[in-house]
């Protein structure tokens, strides 16, 4: 399996594997619960760039059989100034009161979101991804964080399992979400 950087003509699979994660989030986030506006949002800004869904800030886990999973991952400290065109569009097409809260800062690369494909989970290409991500930005003395719902302990397994901890509790578009960390002086894979 190849990880790589992803490339533009990557997105629409890309769209497809963050709307697996992020369903519930898309939704609040649009004011409706429509799968196919949801894609057609998150595939808006997957090809472009400059934003924090954008392709350029994603890698993807490519076998011969093609992508079958992908991870958004960006500095925290730039949350502010990637989030706001999407921010802009939100308000323009669905919800002009929209006001999305900080899910990362400063001091972090942020794991926004990963998915697998339906045909390809649990064959272990989110744990490869996960392992890239803390190979490469843990050997640069990065702290990486994510948040998880509270709602699925498995996926918290996971990440405590690479060497997460928790570090605090947040509510993102109405859901409870834990705040995991790992630090680079935690990287013992």
């Amino acid at each position: 399996m190849l990880i790589r950087k992803a490339k533009k003509e990557d997105s629409i699979i890309i769209a497809e594997h963050l709307f697996l994660a992020m369903e519930d989030i898309l939704y609040q986030f649009i004011g409706v619960e429509d799968a196919k506006k949801a894609k057609e949002f998150l595939l808006h800004f997957v090809e472009r760039e400059n934003n924090q869904y954008s392709y350029q800030n994603c890698l993807v886990a490519e076998s011969a059989d093609g992508v079958e999973g992908s991870i958004n991952i960006y500095n925290g400290g730039e949350l502010d100034m990637l989030r706001r065109p999407v921010v802009r569009y939100i308000r323009e097409h669905f919800n002009s009161g929209f006001t999305p809260e900080d899910e990362t800062q400063q001091g972090e690369y942020y794991i926004d979101t990963f998915g697998v494909s339906p045909n390809s989970q649990g064959k272990g290409v989110g744990t490869k991804l996960l392992q890239y991500v803390i190979h490469t930005y843990g050997s640069n003395q990065q702290t990486l964080g994510l948040l998880v719902d509270e709602d699925n302990p498995n996926a918290e397994k996971l990440y405590v399992n690479l060497g997460f901890k928790i570090v605090g509790r947040k509510v993102i578009a109405e859901k409870k979400m834990k705040h995991l960390q790992r630090k680079p002086s935690s990287d013992k894979l």
